[in-house]
C-alpha cells in the first residue's frame, strides 16, 4: 500500500513550457578550451543566419566578374599624328615640316600655295628674333673689333638674310598693296638703323650693303605707289616725312628712295607752298586794308 499510494505526487509538464529543452551545458568551461562554448554558438549563429538566406542572393554576392584585357591595351603602340603634333614646340615642328618638304618637292609647293601670306608684322616679329640673337651674341666689356666682329658675325649674317628675303617678299610684282611694302620698309629700316658701326672700314661693308637695298626697295614701291592715285596717298599717310626721318637717320644713305619720293611728291609740296604764300597774301592784303581796293588802269 506505501507504494501505491506514494505521499509526494506525480510531476507533469506544464502546457505551455517547451517540451524540447536542449541539453543542459556545463557551468564551466574546460580550461583549454574557455571559448569553446562561444564559438559554438557562433557557429550556430552562422548556420542560422545562411540557412534563412536565399540561395540565389548568395550566390550573387559571393561570385566575382572575371575581368578581360584585350591584348592592346596592355601592349607599347606609338602616338598618333595629332597626338604627336602636340608635343612638339614651333621650332621642332618648323624642322620636321622643313625636312619633309626638301624630301618631297611636291609638299613643298603645296604648303607654299596652301599657307597664308605673311603679314608685315609677323616678318617683323621674326626679324626681331635673330636681332635679339645678334645682341645675345655681343662680348661683354671692352673687346677688340676682330674678336668682336668674330662672336657677331654668324647671328649678323643670319638677320642680313632674313632681312633680304623678307624685303623681296613685300616688293612688287609680289606684293600689289602698297601700304603693306611700305609698313614692312618702314619697320625693316629700323633694324639696318641698329646694325653696329664697325671702326675698321672692312667691316662696314654689311651695313653699307643693307642701306643701298633698303633704299632701292623705297625707290620702287614709291615709283609703283606714284603710278595710282598720282603719289596722292603717299603724301597724305605721311610716307614722305618718315623718309626723310630715316634718310637722316642714315646720314643721307637713302639718296635712291628720297629723289624718288621727291620725283612723285615734290610737286605736291609745291603747290601746297603756293596756296600757303598765298593765303599769306591776302591775309597782308586783309590786314593792311587793301584787300578789295579798286585796280588803277592806265598812267594816272
Amino acid at each position: 500500500m506505501n507504494v501505491l499510494l506514494s505521499p509526494q505526487p506525480p510531476v507533469f509538464p506544464h502546457q505551455h513550457e517547451n517540451p524540447r529543452l536542449s541539453p543542459q551545458r556545463s557551468a564551466t568551461a574546460s580550461p583549454l578550451h574557455p571559448m569553446a562554448s562561444r564559438k559554438r554558438k557562433a557557429d550556430d549563429d552562422g548556420d542560422e543566419s545562411m540557412s534563412t538566406t536565399s540561395p540565389s542572393i548568395s550566390s550573387r554576392s559571393l561570385a566575382r566578374p572575371s575581368k578581360k584585357f584585350r591584348q592592346n591595351d596592355v601592349v607599347g603602340r606609338p602616338l598618333t599624328l595629332p597626338r604627336l603634333l602636340q608635343t612638339l614646340d614651333t621650332d621642332q615642328l618648323r624642322t620636321v615640316l622643313e625636312h619633309i618638304c626638301e624630301r618631297h618637292p611636291d609638299i613643298g609647293n603645296e604648303v607654299v600655295s596652301q599657307a597664308p601670306r605673311p603679314t608685315a608684322e609677323s616678318a617683323i616679329a621674326v626679324l626681331q628674333e635673330y636681332q635679339d640673337k645678334l645682341r645675345a651674341a655681343v662680348p661683354y666689356g671692352q673687346t677688340s673689333p676682330e674678336y668682336t666682329y668674330q662672336r657677331v658675325k654668324e647671328p649678323l649674317v643670319a638677320l642680313l638674310d632674313a632681312l633680304s628675303d623678307f624685303t623681296h617678299q613685300f616688293l612688287p610684282p609680289n606684293e600689289t598693296q602698297a601700304s603693306r611694302s611700305l609698313q614692312y620698309l618702314h619697320g625693316a629700316t629700323d633694324f639696318i638703323h641698329d646694325l653696329p658701326d664697325w671702326e675698321p672700314q672692312a667691316y662696314r661693308h654689311h651695313k653699307e650693303n643693307a642701306y643701298e637695298d633698303i633704299s632701292k626697295a623705297w625707290a620702287l614701291v614709291i615709283n609703283e605707289a606714284a603710278k595710282r592715285g598720282g603719289g596722292f596717298n603717299l603724301h597724305s599717310d605721311g610716307w614722305d616725312s618718315a623718309l626723310n626721318r630715316h634718310n637722316a637717320r642714315s646720314g643721307g644713305r637713302l639718296g635712291t628712295a628720297v629723289a624718288a619720293m621727291n620725283h612723285n611728291v615734290g610737286w605736291i609740296g609745291s603747290n601746297a607752298n603756293a596756296n600757303v604764300n598765298e593765303q599769306n597774301s591776302i591775309l597782308n592784303q586783309l590786314m593792311s586794308g587793301s584787300y578789295g581796293s579798286p585796280v588803277r588802269v592806265g598812267p594816272w
